[in-house]
């Protein structure tokens, strides 16, 4: 067993059929309700851990191998001296399963176990969440659902939440909840899998600490494992920082020229300071020259920023040729102003991305987004970060909720569309590229929720994607989130973005 973050390496995930496949293999190659067995152990283990000193424990079990879980960690708590209060929820499992062994084992071992929720304890020390599970395909109702609130009442009262497998009622491979019950966890338990939903979503913040523990089967690479074969999708994290400064180091013969020109075309009037931010970040990520295209640029000397420079007007009215050779990082606090120059850009620059204003441009144009999925055609890469709305307006949904509904689907489905690499910003930020697996960002805080922290995203991208134009826009799109993602860790309390930059300028220094 151990924690999952931060992540030492790249993680496979799962979706509820894929982990079922996974958990039929292991279970063939071991003794009957052997796998049952150890997986309560493990919760047992943990919840010690958790609550050395806890006297009492309120277990909620479901019908399946989620409540067979939990009913052997009954079992080992009692046998540790622990008051167990166990409830069973929904039919008892069906004779001859493991569910059913475990349940048989709990009578066995003394335990009682209740079904009526309104007489439990309220001063439990710890509170096991063993209701559902990976079957869990609906919104929680009944008496499932008057066992969710019946944890919440549980917690709020100071009792401590270990989830197994996932919390009750989280859906496992979106992250968002399957209907208005759902457990908020403090810590979750995951067995043989890592599920997409613990990852993004709500499910960051409803899962709590994540655990886990394969049960003893092999992974990735091992002789028998399958876990890493034919995953939907990668978990990655600070591992990608380390990459990139290992495949792109800068030598002690290094000089501007070599390190490439970003071109942010963005900050009209009023919204001066998101490109500011965003030409500021490509600056600290590396780039050789960083300049603004700025619509009514005044030419002042940009604030305590005078080593960035001023793309001059004329150059907006150019041949797209122009544009060529540099990083255009478009839209941040453009508006509409920058219109004529973005379409320019899409047909000239062979490296652009497409940020704010500048996708809002693109989702009411239809000339803007054929000339996006002919960049494709081109070979020419061009990297888009939306945030859920504005992922919404580019596909033609309704609201920011349509896209947050399935993230991974809806990312991988803009990737499709505009043959483009998607940063899907939030919680859990997914990266989709055509061709690629879809992946989640475990690094960042809610610290990133504040005004500006995505220009700063854009424009390190632009930087770092100025000095290694080589770099596949997967790998680019996946190293820049994560850098921008552990720049925020441990910070307390809302990050002002121009205090990112210099956060994650500071990783420079090999603190990744």
């Amino acid at each position: 067993m151990r924690p999952v973050l931060p992540l030492s390496r790249a993680q496979p995930l799962h979706d509820a059929v894929s982990s079922r496949r996974i958990e039929s293999a292991a279970l063939s190659r071991h003794a009957p309700h052997a796998l049952i067995e150890r997986a309560g152990l493990a919760v047992a283990r943990l919840a010690l851990a958790l609550r050395p000193l806890g006297r009492l424990a309120v277990v909620l079990a479901g019908p399946g191998n989620n409540g067979g879980d939990g009913l052997i960690a009954a079992r080992h708590l009692a046998a540790r001296g622990w008051r167990v209060d166990l409830r069973l929820v929904g039919a008892e499992p069906t004779p001859g399963t493991d569910a059913a062994h475990a349940l048989d084992s709990a009578r066995a071992a003394g335990l009682a176990p209740l079904t009526d929720l309104g007489t439990m304890p309220r001063d439990a020390d710890l509170v096991i969440d063993a209701l559902l599970g990976l079957g869990a395909s609906r919104a929680p109702e009944g008496a499932f659902a008057e066992a969710i609130r019946a944890v919440e009442a549980l917690r709020r009262a100071g009792g401590l939440v270990l989830s197994v497998d996932l919390p009750s009622g989280l859906d496992a491979r979106t992250g968002q909840p399957l209907g208005a019950h759902v457990v908020e966890a403090d810590h979750t338990l995951t067995f043989l899998t890592l599920k997409s939903g613990l990852f993004t979503g709500e499910g960051r913040a409803l899962a709590g600490r994540l655990w886990f523990d394969d049960l003893g089967e092999p992974q990735g690479d091992a002789p028998g494992g399958e876990v890493a074969a034919h995953a939907p999708a990668l978990l990655f994290g600070r591992e990608r920082i380390a990459h990139w400064q290992r495949d792109f180091p800068r030598s002690a013969s290094s000089h501007k020229g070599r390190h490439g020109d970003v071109v942010v075309l963005g900050g009209a009037p009023t919204m001066r300071g998101a490109a500011w931010l965003a030409a500021t970040s490509a600056l600290a990520a590396g780039a050789g020259r960083v300049y603004a295209a700025l619509p009514d640029d005044d030419g002042l000397a940009w604030p305590a920023r005078p080593e960035l420079m001023h793309w001059d007007f004329a150059r907006w009215s150019a041949p797209a040729d122009a544009w060529r050779d540099v990083v255009a990082v478009c839209g941040c606090g453009g508006g509409t102003a920058i219109a004529p120059a973005l379409s320019t850009v899409l047909h000239g620059a062979q490296r652009v991305v497409l940020d704010a204003d500048a996708l809002n441009l693109v989702a009411t144009d239809e000339a803007l987004q054929a000339a996006l999925c002919r960049r494709a055609a081109h070979g020419w890469p061009t990297l888009l970060t939306p945030h859920p709305l504005e992922a919404a307006r580019l596909l033609g949904f309704r609201s920011a909720a349509d896209v947050q509904a399935d993230r991974l689907a809806a990312a991988a489905q803009l990737a499709a569309r505009f043959g483009a690499t998607v940063v899907l910003k939030g919680s859990g930020s997914v990266v989709a590229t055509p061709q690629e697996p879809l992946s989640i960002n475990s690094t960042g805080s809610s610290a990133l929720a504040t005004a500006g922290s995505g220009d700063v995203l854009a424009g390190w991208i632009g930087g770092m994607w100025a000095q290694s134009p080589e770099i596949p826009p997967h790998a680019l799109a996946t190293a820049a989130v994560a850098w921008h993602g552990a720049a925020a860790e441990g910070h307390a309390g809302p990050m002002l973005a121009a205090d990112l930059v210099a956060a994650m300028a500071a990783l420079h220094a090999g603190a990744a």
